[in-house]
């Protein structure tokens, strides 16, 4: 499971259009594109309901902000990328997002959830690479990239089925959406909902 930003669809049809004329690379799903705050490698599902009620708490102390996807990167380097990367761009944004990653790390803590002990860094997936590529053009590309800015007003839970998705790629389903500061009804999807 892992707790996360998710770009609007307005956000992801403009990187998806700035990728969309670049082949070359297997680009990852847009509709799993997510900005990962804590990934926990393994949730027991009595654990589930705590868990939620802990995020929640996070979510309310933390006011809605502004946020614009800019910029790329690669872990674990340029020179032997495993993964490309788009950023996000603004001090405030990157500072909300870090207060956010410390919040709901400290409450999968709480509730028993073991998060990894990856150090954050806002980031957007794009690509998954073999490991022995110099992504220094790509990036060159990949760098001139910057949306339009959107509110971030939530974060969500998500359980993530290895194997389940396309091609063998993982599924992503949301367990519960979050708002920020109070600002709307907590915790669970509406089953109804689209």
């Amino acid at each position: 499971m892992f707790v996360a930003v998710l770009p609007p669809e307005a956000a992801r049809d403009e990187l998806e259009r700035f990728l969309e004329p670049r082949p070359g690379l297997a680009w990852t799903d847009p509709s799993q594109w997510h900005l990962t705050l804590t990934f926990c490698p393994s949730v027991d599902e009595w654990r589930i309901d705590d868990l939620v009620e802990r995020l929640s708490s996070v979510a309310r102390r933390h006011e809605p902000f502004r946020l614009r996807l800019a910029g790329a990167g690669a872990f674990p380097s340029v020179e032997r990328a495993r993964v490309l990367w788009a950023g996000v761009e603004g001090a405030r944004a990157a500072g909300a997002l870090d207060a956010l990653a410390a919040g709901t790390r400290s409450a999968a803590n709480a509730a028993g959830c073991r998060p990894d002990g990856a150090r954050f860094r806002p980031h957007l997936t794009l690509a998954r690479l073999r490991g022995r590529d110099d992504a220094t053009s790509w990036l060159r590309v990949l760098g001139t990239f910057a949306g339009s800015e959107w509110t971030v007003s939530e974060i969500v839970l998500v359980e993530s089925f290895l194997g389940e998705g396309p091609r063998g790629r993982a599924r992503h389903e949301v367990v519960a959406r979050l708002p920020l500061g109070g600002s709307g009804q907590s915790g669970w999807p509406d089953p109804m909902a689209t």
